[in-house]
């Protein structure tokens, strides 16, 4: 073996006449296919919103996958209320998250969320039309970096353990069903809120951006 090896390497054999016609990608070939180009990253957001920490209308994004991964549910984060959001999807692919984004959103008055910050599932890839329909900025934290969406995070641990579940197949709950859990969640005091529950911070930020 090393000696074909090695005549193919002198040229004494064509390499282009082995059946993979010499395109046998090298080591450490990074597969690119499946992943989008474009994508703004943590530096541009940091650039874009000067008052990211303390200003209302930052979310952070993911899924949660149900049993078998058939089923999926998008959850969503308010930074500064740390309010939760769950939406039901038909499916995980990119044209059901993309609906389903589109139709809460629709809900809002215009620029009421400033941007979403996901992580880099496929199921995000149609990022651009929900940024374009509803005017608004979306990042991306990087690769397996969930402490780069804390609340996010924090927030689905918390799901899994009151109510929706791993085993669970979302399929078989009502979009009334995840608000009741969501709401639970979400009528707690929390201590870093001054011990205002999320609901509330965010009904007060509501009504001061209707104001703006």
């Amino acid at each position: 073996m090393k000696t074909l090896y090695r005549m193919f390497s002198e040229g004494i054999f064509d390499k282009k006449q082995l059946p993979m016609k010499g395109k046998r990608k090298p080591n450490g070939h990074q597969e690119k296919r499946g992943k989008e180009a474009f994508k703004r990253r943590l530096g541009d957001r940091a650039v874009a919103f000067l008052g990211f920490d303390t200003e209302f209308g930052h979310l952070e994004g993911d899924t949660i996958v149900g049993k078998d991964h058939k089923s999926a549910l998008i959850t969503l984060v308010e930074r500064t209320s740390k309010a939760i959001i769950v939406l039901k999807v038909v499916s995980r692919k990119a044209v059901s998250i993309e609906e389903a984004l589109h139709q809460w959103l629709s809900g809002f008055p215009s620029h009421f969320f400033k941007a979403i910050t996901f992580d880099n599932g496929k199921e995000f890839s149609r990022w651009k039309q929900t940024a374009n329909q509803h005017d608004m900025d979306i990042f991306f934290a990087d690769a397996g970096k969930p402490c780069q969406r804390p609340l996010n995070e924090n927030s689905n641990g918390i799901l899994r353990r009151n109510g929706l579940p791993k085993k669970m197949d979302f399929n078989t709950i009502s979009q009334q069903e995840v608000n009741e859990i969501t709401t639970a969640r979400n009528n707690l005091p929390r201590k870093s809120l001054d011990y205002l529950t999320p609901i509330a911070c965010f009904l007060q930020h509501a009504d001061v951006s209707r104001l703006i």
